[in-house]
């Protein structure tokens, strides 16, 4: 039994990092429809993800460096390093099933809404925007592990090129999973198990990295959008489902 949840965790990864790489975001997303029934408990399946969260944001991060711009980033970063620490606390306290199907919900609703409007939607990086989107983000990832998109929504909106967009997606999830560990950490998520894990599926973040980097470089900033709002319609009936 121990052997086909190896395979099933780096098979997960796998698909989960290609689906980052492609999209910018959705990681998470994935990794948390399956990840429950493979980790020992709910909080320690959101620490695993989290901590391969890390690396693979850090490749496309490290790549894109040159394409940041920190104005449009620092603020919604700081307001989501403040209310996912939030989020970390409230994971325990609240009844996480019925909060993923709200999530569900809500991502069904906006990939609707951007699917309708064709996506035709300007925000600008003012801080009461960036406020919203960081406090949605915020607590999404402190409780399921699902930052991306609040976040994915304002950086999509107020990125000029497809480098900018990865470059925004891939630093703000690198800083903040880098600081929700010491969150989980500190709240005992992160167990002998989670790191056991963590060292079978870690492989499958960089292969699903080669593969992703493979189809991104080929796809367009308007197929880009429309795989985006599939992905959020998809992610929000799993959540529902799940």
């Amino acid at each position: 039994m121990e052997v086909w949840t190896y395979i099933g965790l780096f098979a997960l990864t796998v698909a989960s990092s290609f689906t980052q790489r492609v999209t910018g975001f959705g990681f998470g997303i994935l990794m948390m429809t399956l990840l429950p029934v493979l980790a020992p408990s709910y909080a320690e399946a959101t620490a695993l993800s989290g901590l391969l969260a890390i690396f693979t944001a850090l490749v496309p991060a490290i790549q894109s460096r040159k394409s940041l711009n920190w104005k449009k980033l620092l603020p919604i970063l700081l307001i989501f390093l403040v209310t996912s620490w939030l989020g970390v606390l409230l994971l325990a306290r609240l009844d996480s099933s019925l909060m993923k199907h709200v999530v569900g919900g809500v991502l069904i609703a906006v990939s609707l809404w951007f699917f309708i409007t064709g996506g035709r939607i300007r925000l600008a990086p003012t801080l009461p925007v960036q406020a919203g989107m960081g406090t949605l983000s915020g607590l999404m990832g402190g409780l399921f592990a699902m930052q991306g998109p609040p976040a994915v929504i304002y950086f999509l909106a107020v990125s000029d090129t497809k480098e900018e967009y990865i470059a925004l997606t891939q630093w703000y999830f690198l800083i903040g999973n880098i600081f929700m560990a010491f969150f989980r950490a500190g709240s005992g998520f992160i167990t002998p198990a989670v790191l056991k894990l963590w060292c079978v599926a870690i492989p499958g973040v960089f292969l699903g990295l080669f593969l992703g980097a493979k189809v991104y470089k080929k796809i367009r900033t308007e197929e880009l959008r429309r795989v985006i709002y599939a992905f959020l319609l998809i992610a929000g009936l799993l959540a529902i489902l799940g």
